[in-house]
């Protein structure tokens, strides 16, 4: 059956389908020695397929994992400073797979690991509203009317956020206020700058949660496999839109 190559490559585990079309653009994929456009259509039990002048085979199975991403670590399979990427502790995982999303270098927490691109797109696009639930340790004791801000939005450079929920931890500190934020979109570094907005710097940030799925007793480092029922969750929200 023939698909648009950006999701045969989807499916097929290489990217999303937003990071096919581009490797698409540069040039990077043949079908039948012939470069790929975007809106061409192939059948990949018929048609030879290349990535890179590596011919794609029959998909791996879907892999879908949780990473708890340490500080220091950058989103990425490479990085052009040698710094540690996230491929650095998956030596373990025998089939290619890649981020959903970010998560900043000086942050830590969880991180969705998938090579099924229909499932990353599905997550990331906006209208699905996942919400991504952050604690943040800020400096000074954090006042009702900057609590109030970041519920109700925050006007940033990028445009105004939309509502957030956020709660106040208890926390014996004469210095820092530690809070739980969860918001649905997933803009650049956007809590450390909301927060910088209201006055109330980041010392330090983590993702504990995605869509209501937790990282558990997972260290820094670690990763696990999704549950059936946690995958079912993201595929509920899916069929809710």
């Amino acid at each position: 059956m023939e698909q648009r190559i950006q999701k045969i490559l989807a499916q097929m585990g290489v990217a999303s389908r937003r990071k096919a079309e581009e490797l698409i653009a540069e040039g990077r994929v043949t079908v039948n020695g012939r470069m790929a456009e975007i809106g061409m259509k192939a059948d990949s039990a018929r048609d030879h397929v290349k990535v890179d002048g590596k011919l794609l085979t029959r998909p791996e199975p879907k892999v879908y994992l949780i990473f708890n991403k340490p500080k220091g670590v950058v989103t990425s399979l490479s990085d052009p400073e040698g710094r540690p990427t996230v491929k650095d502790y998956l030596q373990r995982v025998k089939y290619r797979v890649f981020p959903v999303g970010r998560l900043d270098y000086d942050s830590e927490g969880l991180l969705l690991i998938t090579n099924d691109g229909d499932f990353a797109q599905a997550i990331l696009h906006p209208s699905q509203k996942i919400y991504k639930t952050y604690l943040a340790k800020v400096k000074g004791i954090i006042d009702d009317d900057a609590l109030a801000k970041l519920r109700a939005g925050v006007k940033l450079q990028d445009g105004k956020t939309s509502p957030s929920k956020v709660r106040r931890i208890p926390h014996r500190s004469e210095n820092n206020s530690w809070i739980e934020i969860s918001l649905h979109e997933g803009r650049n570094r956007q809590v450390r700058r909301m927060l910088e907005k209201v006055g109330y710097p980041v010392v330090k940030l983590k993702r504990t949660s995605i869509n209501g799925v937790k990282l558990r007793n997972l260290k820094p480092g670690e990763f696990r496999p999704l549950e059936p029922d946690e995958i079912e969750s993201f595929n509920a929200g899916k069929r809710a839109q």
